[in-house]
């Protein structure tokens, strides 16, 4: 199900996701796509004889963690580290199943972890990472900060993160309160910068979202008590979203794949309510809103596909929650110039369905009309 483009091969009479009553003749060369002509109406010759197929570019989860393996960081602490290492193996080979080809891990894995699981597992997974976060324990002032985030740069990662506020864990009247002073916010995002590190910020809303927009990070994640003013301004600094939706009704179920205690369930279904307003705010000001699961465990992995519905649900079309899971997930990377579109000499990372996904119900159906994977060039 899972193919690596490396070798040339054509793909005959297909359809293009979102290009009505065409067909291509789509051919790829070194992992990228080499030719995209339309295909002679006349020619009967197809990949599969009677089956009408679409291709559309691999899903982008811009907000995953791939090397947990408990909710509970204590309970992996337990674990053997080669059963960690196959744990995370098994979620990048989940995760590719479920047609992303490209996940931001928001927080856990390094390159070097990356690299190891690519090649000794074979599992193609394309990862941006952050490999640590930094949180209320590193509010220690600027040297301590500009030593954590030089150690952060060593490891070869290219995004920083901050925790700007407290999360699930977090009490309900202290959730919004800044875990770094403005000057320590403001520090860490300009050596980000300086040393050519993009940064996205854990936040729940409040002040720091505004610290967020001054200063320009790439995206915010999570957001939910996001005002309307702060998502006016938003767009207009070019600051991109990330609300993560459906993690947060997984989290408040009690008896969900998570079964968290109450507390944290309460705080969660909190979460949930918010959202929907958030997305509202974002959509009408004209917020690049992008898709993200922060999905961390071995029950989550692999249904990525879940955060479509609850995009939709809060008011993205259906078309435009794709996007956010495509294109626009391209751009907040910084990648749109070769990933996120199905277009000549880009990356050959791509799904192909054998029912159109405009037309899906759900993400259900659309995991169902999932025939293959195939990823491009590293």
């Amino acid at each position: 199900m899972i193919n690596k483009a490396s070798d040339a091969r054509t793909l005959h009479q297909i359809h293009i996701v979102g290009i009505a009553g065409k067909r291509f003749d789509i051919s790829i060369r070194d992992g990228r796509f080499a030719s995209i002509v339309e295909a002679d109406p006349l020619r009967a010759e197809t990949d599969q004889p009677g089956r009408d197929l679409w291709i559309g570019p691999g899903f982008i989860d811009l907000h995953t963690h791939l090397a947990w393996t408990d909710f509970d960081h204590a309970d992996q602490l337990r674990r053997d580290p080669h059963e960690i290492e196959v744990m995370q193996a098994q979620a990048f080979e989940a995760t590719l199943r479920t047609g992303v080809t490209t996940a931001r891990d928001a927080g856990g894995i390094r390159p070097a972890t990356v690299r190891h699981i690519v090649q000794h597992y074979g599992h193609p997974l394309k990862v941006q990472t952050c490999s640590d976060m930094l949180g209320a324990a590193d509010a220690r002032g600027l040297e301590h900060l500009e030593e954590r985030l030089t150690e952060i740069f060593g490891t070869g990662a290219g995004w920083v993160k901050i925790m700007a506020t407290g999360g699930l864990g977090a009490p309900t009247e202290k959730v919004l309160e800044p875990n770094f002073s403005e000057e320590e916010f403001r520090f860490i995002v300009s050596f980000a910068h300086e040393n050519h590190k993009k940064v996205l910020v854990h936040t729940w809303g409040g002040v720091t979202i505004d610290w967020s927009i001054d200063t320009g990070v790439e995206s915010i994640e999570h957001g939910m008590f996001m005002t309307e003013d702060q998502a006016g301004r938003l767009a207009e600094a070019g600051v991109a979203f990330v609300p993560t939706t459906s993690i947060y009704r997984i989290a408040a179920d009690p008896k969900g794949v998570l079964a968290l205690n109450q507390l944290i369930c309460e705080r969660a279904s909190r979460a949930a309510e918010a959202h929907p307003k958030a997305i509202e705010y974002a959509r009408r000001a004209g917020v690049r809103i992008g898709f993200g699961t922060d999905y961390a465990t071995p029950g989550l992995h692999g249904h990525n596909l879940q955060e479509l519905d609850t995009l939709a649900e809060y008011g993205l079309s259906w078309a435009d929650a794709l996007r956010a899971a495509t294109s626009t997930a391209a751009e907040i990377l910084g990648s749109g110039g070769e990933l996120g579109q199905i277009a000549e000499g880009y990356l050959a990372d791509a799904v192909i369905f054998d029912a159109d996904p405009y037309q899906a119900r759900n993400a259900a159906q659309l995991q169902q009309s999932i025939v293959s994977v195939i990823a491009g060039a590293k």
